[in-house]
């Protein structure tokens, strides 16, 4: 199952950061990615650019409404992402747990709702059923979803 370690930190605590202590924290990133690529856990993940530079949109009354800077003010800002590959919510909390800003901020994990996970873990299952069963639900849902269009 995917899921989305959302990290967040104080912008203005890093800033302070003395230059040999963000070197060390941003080596404990590199450790971790790369630890977690060994381990299959990784899908994907990027830092992002500094909370100053985001710009939040908003549709009113048809028209798009633009605000620059995040949606709301708050104590920690949404620095990076991970997404990653887990077994359950235990699996994905024990890779977030590792993530070096849940030492100095906090990770929040949330699973990714998707579709093709669904069907992958029903195909998963049914084909214990047999084939002809497999690919006559398969057929069903897939002429279920064109009709949608």
């Amino acid at each position: 199952m995917k899921y989305l370690c959302l990290i967040y930190d104080e912008e203005a605590k890093m800033a302070t950061m003395s230059e040999a202590d963000a070197n060390a924290l941003m080596g404990d990133y590199f450790a971790f990615t790369d630890d977690i690529k060994k381990s299959g856990h990784f899908i994907a993940g990027e830092a992002l650019k500094p909370v100053n530079t985001a710009t939040t949109v908003r549709m009113k009354n048809g028209k798009i409404s633009t605000t620059d800077g995040p949606f709301a003010e708050t104590k920690e800002q949404l620095g990076g992402f991970y997404m990653i590959e887990a077994r359950d919510l235990n699996d994905a909390l024990q890779v977030a747990s590792k993530i070096p800003s849940a030492r100095t901020g906090c990770v929040e994990v949330r699973p990714i709702e998707g579709q093709v996970d669904d069907l992958l873990a029903e195909i998963r299952k049914r084909t214990a059923v047999g084939q002809r069963t497999l690919v006559t639900t398969l057929t069903k849902r897939m002429a279920e979803d064109l009709t949608e269009y």
